[in-house]
């Protein structure tokens, strides 16, 4: 009697166990070059695909900064292919602050905890998962797919999307669309569930402050200290009241959440645009940021001995703009700083903004609500930034789409970069089903 061929597993029954030997991979990037690198991540993320009989390429901006791209024939090559990215790479994760090693990836109550949990060895698992198991079925996208993790994302992707964007462009060639983390994501409003896709992300500046002045002994009068003319500007720049300025998805999303809540929308009135933002929750975090410009100081430094003033001093602040509108954001920051100090460049990226229409934002609302019939999809803007930066300089339109269900209680905005970052294996199995709908018609 002959034996009767194996059911093809679903990606839904191995994508806790990819998210979880992801996780024990430490790939913490520090950004100052001492982390242990993606090296080991990427060879076992090619180890996964090579598995199904695919072709990874692995490479290396840097010994042990590895990024792994894969292409995934669709069932119609004519049409322009779909990058679906992630990032190896995870933020540095203090142990001693945790219930769980970080590392261990350890499933309590129902939750995969660790860290990239959320940010976002979810995500990638659920890729890994959604694409093994169309290969092993012989099912194919419905175009081709840009399969690619990256390395050093936390860091601002130099050496991982941005490398690969300027040196290796031709792995994405005929693509004109991505999709890749923070979006997509389920939220209660006014009992609700609504699912926030990812249209727009603010720019990046993180920018040094440099303060000069006349160094001398300390005893002396100095009406030209530098420490005093950097700490002022960074009162200044830290306590600025930027002003409301809100971007088409922004306005569409608190327009959406008026509508669900029967709340008062009213863009000159802050007050009302508040309680529009709290009704989003634990999204809120994310959502609050993203009216305005912001600038946060993080760091400073000055100095050498007690009875010594500096000929100079520095800060560094995390600066956020809305896309557009990123020299009003500097001239306005350079006005703050004042004659005695400078103001540069630590890194600098592009804000990003597309319109919540066109067939990839129908296909991502029609899988969600095949899975969740009866859920609403609004667009919102990340206040943070993701990977699609680097790959808009090629023309390519990027949305953060890694959807998950979640629980209303669950503080998913602070999972990122936060102390016991984790997700609900409901929700990766969710995410799963979402995806591979998603990826077979789009």
């Amino acid at each position: 009697m002959s034996a009767q061929p194996q059911a093809t597993p679903a990606a839904e029954d191995e994508v806790v166990d990819l998210c979880r030997e992801l996780i024990r991979f430490d790939t913490s990037n520090p950004g100052d070059g001492t982390g242990p690198g993606e090296r080991a991540a990427a060879e076992y993320v090619v180890g996964l695909l090579q598995d199904v009989g695919l072709e990874p390429e692995l490479f290396e901006s840097e010994p042990g900064r590895a990024s792994v791209v894969v292409r995934v024939e669709g069932a119609d090559s004519s049409r322009p292919a779909l990058v679906v990215h992630g990032h190896l790479d995870v933020v540095p994760a203090h142990a001693p602050d945790w219930s769980v090693d970080p590392f261990a990836a350890e499933v309590r109550d129902g939750l995969v905890w660790g860290r990239g949990a959320v940010d976002m060895k979810d995500m990638d698992a659920m890729v890994l998962s959604v694409v093994r198991q169309m290969v092993r079925a012989g099912r194919r996208p419905a175009r081709d797919l840009v399969v690619a993790m990256f390395a050093d994302e936390e860091a601002g992707g130099r050496l991982g999307a941005g490398w690969a964007v300027d040196h290796r462009p031709e792995l994405f060639h005929g693509a004109t669309e991505a999709i890749s983390e923070v979006g997509g994501f389920s939220v209660d409003v006014a009992g609700q569930r609504v699912y926030l896709l990812q249209t727009a992300e603010k720019g990046l500046g993180w920018l040094r402050l440099v303060a000069t002045g006349r160094a001398g002994h300390g005893s002396q009068v100095h009406t030209d200290n530098a420490v005093v003319h950097l700490a002022e500007a960074v009162a200044r720049i830290g306590r600025h009241p930027w002003p409301v300025q809100l971007t088409p998805t922004v306005r569409a999303l608190l327009e959406g959440v008026a509508e669900l809540t029967g709340l008062r929308f009213d863009p000159e009135d802050p007050a009302s645009l508040d309680a529009l933002v709290d009704a989003l929750g634990p999204a809120s975090r994310f959502v609050g940021a993203t009216l305005r410009h912001s600038t946060n100081p993080t760091r400073l430094a000055a100095g050498y001995k007690e009875n010594v003033v500096p000929g100079s001093a520095t800060a560094a602040v995390d600066g956020r703009f809305l896309p557009g509108l990123s020299q009003e954001f500097d001239e306005q920051v350079a006005a703050l700083a004042g004659p005695h100090v400078r103001v540069e460049d630590i890194v600098r990226d592009t804000g990003l903004e597309v319109p919540f229409e066109g067939a990839l934002v129908d296909a991502m609302v029609a899988a969600v609500t095949a899975e969740d019939p009866g859920a609403q999809v609004l667009p919102y803007m990340l206040s943070g930034g993701t990977d699609n930066k680097a790959l808009s300089r090629l023309g390519i339109t990027g949305y953060g789409f890694a959807p998950l269900r979640l629980p209303p209680d669950l503080d998913f905005a602070g999972m990122f970069h936060g102390v016991d970052e984790r997700v609900p294996v409901d929700a990766l199995r969710f995410g799963t089903r979402v995806l591979d709908r998603l990826l077979s018609t789009c």
